[in-house]
């Protein structure tokens, strides 16, 4: 489910469950316990995903299996695993390497940084369109980087976007125009980070993305339970059935 790779102190984490690296608790889980251990022996983390995909997001058709406890218990895995991302204390970069909507965005939103591959490909915070309300820690990471219109606008309908239009509001950092010079140009950006003074850099970095803790800290059970218990209303659980019968026409 994912390739470890070093790059000297930058260690890389490739996304490998085929075919879209949907996010199940299995994923989701070993994720967070790589980057764990990547932050004990590394000095950066880039995450990447395959050619033309980085994640689709959250695996609807496994997450329809669960049952109230299961689904908690999965938000709250998904949770930490953004919590894990958001808090770590050395960069994280995202090389958005393809399509990116929903959890694989919302994953990128918590990185330091995200450069993304030119293509057919889109990215984005479509909830709307599936039935579902995001909880506002993850509606507040977006809007910190596009600003709150933007970020309201696209959130409101659901809007997916292509790499040019997500580079112009600031959604990503950087654009590259194929798989390897995605992954090398967050390579790049974090040998840049690594080549300063390590205690600044660290130490801005800190201040800066504090208010990350603070926002982890508030989403409390209360939060969890309210995305669960809309996760299950007639209205949702219709619109998500929907997209799997889709899914499982195609």
């Amino acid at each position: 489910m994912l390739n470890i790779s070093n790059h000297n102190k930058i260690r890389e984490i490739r996304l490998a469950r085929p075919p879209v690296n949907a996010l199940n608790m299995e994923l989701v889980k070993l994720l967070t316990d790589h980057l764990r251990d990547a932050y004990t022996k590394c000095d950066a983390v880039v995450l990447t995903g395959r050619e033309g995909m980085f994640s689709a997001g959250l695996d609807v058709v496994d997450l329809l299996q669960l049952d109230h406890r299961g689904m908690t218990e999965f938000w709250s895995a998904f949770f930490e695993l953004l919590e894990t991302i958001a808090c770590a204390p050395l960069p994280v970069a995202a090389a958005v390497t393809g399509h990116s909507p929903a959890g694989g965005a919302v994953i990128c939103l918590m990185c330091d940084y995200r450069v993304m591959s030119r293509g057919s490909y889109k990215i984005g915070l479509n909830e709307t369109r599936v039935g579902l309300v995001l909880p506002a820690l993850l509606q507040n990471a977006l809007a910190r980087l596009v600003g709150p219109r933007t970020a309201e606008q696209m959130l409101v309908a659901g809007t997916l976007i292509d790499p040019e239009e997500a580079y112009k509001i600031g959604l990503v950092d950087a654009l590259e125009s194929s798989y390897d010079a995605t992954v090398q140009s967050a390579l790049d950006w974090t040998e840049k980070l690594l080549s300063l003074p390590r205690h600044s850099m660290l130490g801005n970095r800190a201040v800066i993305r504090a208010h990350f803790k603070q926002a982890f800290f508030e989403h409390d059970d209360v939060a969890i339970a309210t995305f669960v218990n809309g996760w299950f209303s007639d209205e949702t659980q219709n619109v998500l059935q929907s997209l799997v019968a889709q899914l499982k026409s195609k």
